[in-house]
């Protein structure tokens, strides 16, 4: 069974995880000490568009991770699912086999770093 974050701390922390682009959304995902179930949180800016269609692309990513994906998540992981506007017309089906396949990665440790950042030389 999957958990909803529902602290603002919790969103936060997610932030110093992996990050997994995608056309659709992205994905930051932050392993826990412990193998409690696999916990989820969602972010629909304001800049997606009015509350009307976040409230829609919320309900869409929600049925999606309860239907099929919620599968794909790994116990010990916080994830959070920043929406972009193009999820608003996709494809139902689409938006599942993007979510699988941002959580697989996860799983398998594809996801390296965040994008665009360096990594720093010890001590700086």
């Amino acid at each position: 069974m999957v958990q909803r974050l529902k602290k603002r701390s919790e969103f936060l922390a997610a932030r110093k995880g992996r990050r997994l682009n995608g056309p659709l959304f992205f994905i930051e995902a932050l392993e826990r000490p412990d193998d409690d179930p696999a916990r989820y949180g969602l972010t629909v800016t304001r800049k997606v568009g009015n509350a009307v269609e976040r409230n829609r692309i919320r309900r869409r990513l929600r049925e999606a991770i309860r239907v099929h994906s919620g599968a794909d998540m790994v116990p010990g992981f916080d994830y959070v699912i920043v929406a972009r506007r193009d999820l608003l017309s996709a494809p139902f089906d689409r938006i599942e086999a993007e979510l699988s396949a941002r959580f697989r990665k996860v799983a398998r440790g594809d996801a390296g770093g965040r994008s665009g950042q360096r990594a720093r030389p010890p001590g700086t």
